[in-house]
C-alpha cells in the first residue's frame, strides 16, 4: 500500500493545466506547420503517384560478403583453391590469394525458392517479401568514397545525403518530428558528411540519435529537454521571434537563413513532447520487443535501433536510417566475425519486416538494406576477403518493390555485376521514382549550376517495380 496522499479530481486538473495547454498549443503549431505553404518541412505533393511514402535505410557498414549471404556461388565451391584466372578487378590490396568457397551453406526458403545462407536464417524466412539486387556496383573500393557514394552520390565531392534529398523534395507528414533521422550513426569514413544536407537548406539536415559509440538504448535526440525555461516562457520566446523575424524580411526582402534558423526553433519547440514519447519503448508488448531480439544481449542493441525505426517512420518521419557499425570489414577471421556481425542483425531486421507487414506499413515503407560494397571471392590471407565494389547485393523490401524476386547478376565467381547492372546512381534513381520523384527533376541550384542527387546519370531499374 502506498502512503502518498490521493488528490482530488480538481486538485489533478489545476496541477496539470499547463501540462494540457501546451499540449493543445503544440498539435496547434504543429496544425498550423502543416498547412503553411512557408514551412519548408510541409508535406508536398509527389511528382507522380508514389508507391512509398517513407524510407528506412539499414546500412550494414564495412562491406558484407554478398557470395557468403545471399549470393551463392557453386563454381566458387567447385573452384576452391584454384588461381582465379579472370582480369583481377581494381580492389585495395595487390596481396590476394586463390578463390575461397563459402564456409557457410545455401538454402531455399519459401514459395519464390530463393537461397540465402545459414547466415541468414531468419531473413530467410522473409525471402518471399524481399527483393534482391544481385548486380549493385560502384565506383570506389575506399571506405570513405564508397560510402559517400552510396549516401550521397559522389565518392569525391560534399554533396547533400539521400534523406536530405528526400526531406527537400517531399518534406515530412509529422511537424513535430524531423524529416530526416538518423540512429547510431558511424562517425568514421565521411562521418557527418554521410548524412548531411550540405548546400542543400539546413531543415533537410539529418538528425542524430545518439552516434556509432553509444548504446541504442542511450542514444537520445541531443537537447531535447529544458529543464531552465517552462514551456510557457517557450511559447512567448518562439512568438516574439516570429514577430522580429517577421518585421525582418518585411523591411529586409526574404532570407532562407533566417527563416530556416526560425523554422528550427519551432520544431525543436514542438519535439520536446513528440520525440522522448517516441524514443521511450516501454510500452511496446513482450511480444514486439521479443520480435526485435531485445530479451537477448547478442541483438538488443541493433533490436532497438529496428524498433526506433519503425516508432518514428509508423509517426511520419520521412528518412529513417540505422546503422550496424562498423564491423563487417573481414580482411581476416571471415567465419568468425561475419558469423558474429550476422547474429546481431539477421533477427532484429526480420522482426522489423514482419512488424512493418503486420501493421500494414511494409506496402507503402521502402525498406533498403546494403553495405558500401561486398567482398571478393578470392582469398586475402588465410580467412579473409578484401573490398570489391564491383559487384554486390542490396535487398529492398516493400514501397512498391516486387517481392520474393531476383534482379540481376554477378559472375560465376561474384567479381563482376554483368546482368542488369545497377549502379548506386540507379538505385537512387529508383528509390526517388518509388518516392513519386523524377529524379532528373529534383534539383538545387547552387554554385552556378543546378546539382541532383544521381549527378548526371541514374536509371530506374523499373524491372523491380510491382
Amino acid at each position: 500500500m502506498s502512503n502518498k496522499p490521493l488528490i482530488s479530481r480538481r486538485e489533478l486538473l489545476k496541477d496539470s493545466a499547463l501540462g494540457f495547454g501546451n499540449l493543445a498549443f503544440l498539435s496547434l503549431l504543429a496544425e498550423q506547420a502543416a498547412a503553411d505553404p512557408r514551412n519548408p518541412l510541409s508535406p508536398k505533393r509527389p511528382m507522380f503517384p508514389a508507391r512509398a511514402k517513407r524510407v528506412i535505410f539499414v546500412f550494414l557498414h564495412g562491406g558484407p560478403s554478398q557470395v557468403d549471404t545471399f549470393d551463392p556461388k557453386p563454381l566458387l565451391t567447385r573452384d576452391h583453391g584454384k588461381p582465379f584466372n579472370g582480369v583481377m578487378p581494381r580492389i585495395v590490396s595487390s596481396a590476394t590469394g586463390n578463390l575461397l568457397k563459402s564456409p557457410w551453406e545455401f538454402k531455399h526458403y519459401g514459395q519464390s525458392g530463393i537461397e540465402v545462407s545459414d547466415l541468414f536464417p531468419h531473413l530467410g524466412a522473409c525471402v518471399d517479401d524481399l527483393c534482391f539486387i544481385h548486380s549493385m556496383n560502384g565506383s570506389n573500393s575506399r571506405h570513405g568514397g564508397a560510402l559517400l557514394e552510396l549516401h550521397t552520390g559522389s565518392d569525391t565531392f560534399v554533396r547533400p545525403s539521400m534523406g536530405s534529398w528526400v526531406t527537400y523534395g517531399l518534406g515530412t507528414e509529422n511537424q513535430n518530428l524531423p524529416g530526416f533521422l538518423t540512429i547510431c550513426p558511424t562517425l568514421t569514413h565521411g562521418g557527418v558528411n554521410n548524412w548531411s544536407s550540405a548546400f542543400l537548406p539546413a531543415y533537410t539536415q539529418g538528425t542524430p540519435i545518439g552516434n556509432a559509440s553509444v548504446d541504442a538504448e542511450r542514444a537520445k535526440i541531443p537537447f531535447i529537454q529544458n529543464a531552465e525555461t517552462p514551456p510557457d516562457a517557450q511559447k512567448l520566446e518562439i512568438e516574439l521571434l516570429r514577430t522580429l523575424s517577421q518585421d525582418q524580411l518585411h523591411h529586409l526582402g526574404p532570407d532562407p537563413a533566417l527563416e530556416g534558423r526560425i523554422s528550427s526553433y519551432e520544431l525543436a519547440f514542438r519535439m520536446q513532447l513528440a520525440a522522448p514519447e517516441l524514443q521511450e519503448i516501454t510500452g511496446e508488448t513482450d511480444l514486439t520487443k521479443k520480435l526485435y531480439g531485445l530479451d537477448n544481449p547478442k541483438t538488443r542493441n541493433f533490436g532497438h535501433q529496428c524498433l526506433l525505426a519503425r516508432r518514428f517512420s509508423e509517426k511520419g518521419v520521412r528518412f529513417v536510417q540505422i546503422t550496424h557499425s562498423y564491423k563487417w570489414d573481414q580482411h581476416s577471421d571471415l567465419r568468425r566475425d561475419h558469423a558474429s556481425n550476422a547474429a546481431e542483425v539477421d533477427l532484429p531486421i526480420a522482426g522489423l519486416l514482419k512488424d512493418l507487414k503486420s501493421r500494414g506499413l511494409l506496402k507503402d515503407t521502402l525498406v533498403v538494406i546494403s553495405g558500401e560494397f561486398g567482398r571478393t571471392p578470392v582469398a586475402q590471407g588465410d580467412d579473409g576477403r578484401d573490398h570489391n565494389p564491383h559487384g554486390f547485393t542490396t535487398i529492398l523490401a516493400g514501397g512498391g518493390v516486387k517481392a520474393g524476386f531476383r534482379y540481376g547478376a554477378t559472375d560465376d565467381y561474384g567479381f563482376y555485376a554483368v546482368e542488369d547492372k545497377c549502379h548506386v546512381h540507379d538505385l537512387h534513381a529508383t528509390m526517388l521514382y518509388l518516392m513519386g520523384i523524377d529524379h532528373t527533376k529534383l534539383t538545387y541550384f547552387h554554385g552556378g549550376r543546378n546539382y541532383r542527387l544521381t549527378d548526371v546519370h541514374g536509371q530506374v531499374a523499373k524491372a523491380i517495380l510491382a
